[in-house]
């Protein structure tokens, strides 16, 4: 698939090299493509190619959201609304706050009645987002290698064909894929981003990831 990562941060650049290893085109999508670390990792990753949020996501037959929460709605309507109708969106991000955590535990700009996937889908209504990848570290979203086996990512969206295509590129990731039901699942998918830092912030490990016991 064409593959339009929306952000160059540490998250789009790792998923960046993960799609090429995987065999798909990639485009990754940035504010400023003479950024020092864009074109360092355009340097070390050519065949990644780089343009603004609008030619990625027009370029993406599958488009990735790894932008900041607090930013995100804005990057959408630089790359333009348009450019996301009838296509798989993953919807990477988390409402995180700019306070500072308290006591270890991350501030966020939505409620548990609320989240911010669903401020995404309603702005891009005919866009069909699926919630993956918010609840690990960037180091271990592709092909995570941990003793106790592989581990869970949980996702949610409205639409199941969209939600196949994801778990089938978890699958290829090197994950394990629940999937907990429609859009409204992201308001308890997204606090566990809140979870997997607790230890980072506390005990500065950073390790670790989330599995799914089941009978």
């Amino acid at each position: 698939m064409k593959i339009g990562i929306i952000g160059s941060g540490i998250v789009g650049r790792v998923l960046a090299k993960a799609f090429i290893k995987e065999g798909h085109e990639v485009k990754m999508g940035t504010r400023n493509v003479l950024k020092e670390e864009v074109v360092k990792f355009k340097q070390e990753n050519p065949r990644v190619l780089v343009g603004d949020f609008s030619e990625t996501a027009a370029f993406g037959e599958l488009i990735v959201l790894a932008i900041g929460g607090a930013v995100a709605e804005e990057a959408i309507r630089l790359a333009g609304i348009a450019n996301f109708t009838g296509k798989t969106v993953i919807d990477t991000t988390n409402p995180i706050d700019k306070e500072a955590p308290e006591n270890g535990v991350l501030k966020y700009f939505t409620s548990l009645n609320d989240s911010l996937m669903e401020r995404i889908q309603r702005l891009l209504p005919d866009a069909k987002l699926v919630k993956a990848f918010n609840s690990v570290g960037n180091a271990f979203m592709y092909k995570p290698q941990f003793p106790a086996g592989v581990p869970t990512m949980f996702i949610c969206g409205n639409d199941e064909a969209a939600k196949q295509i994801v778990t089938d590129i978890l699958t290829s990731f090197g994950w394990e894929t629940e999937d907990m039901g429609k859009v409204e699942a992201a308001r308890a998918i997204e606090p566990l981003c809140i979870l997997w830092c607790l230890p980072g912030f506390t005990k500065n490990q950073w390790t670790h990831a989330f599995k799914l016991l089941k009978l």
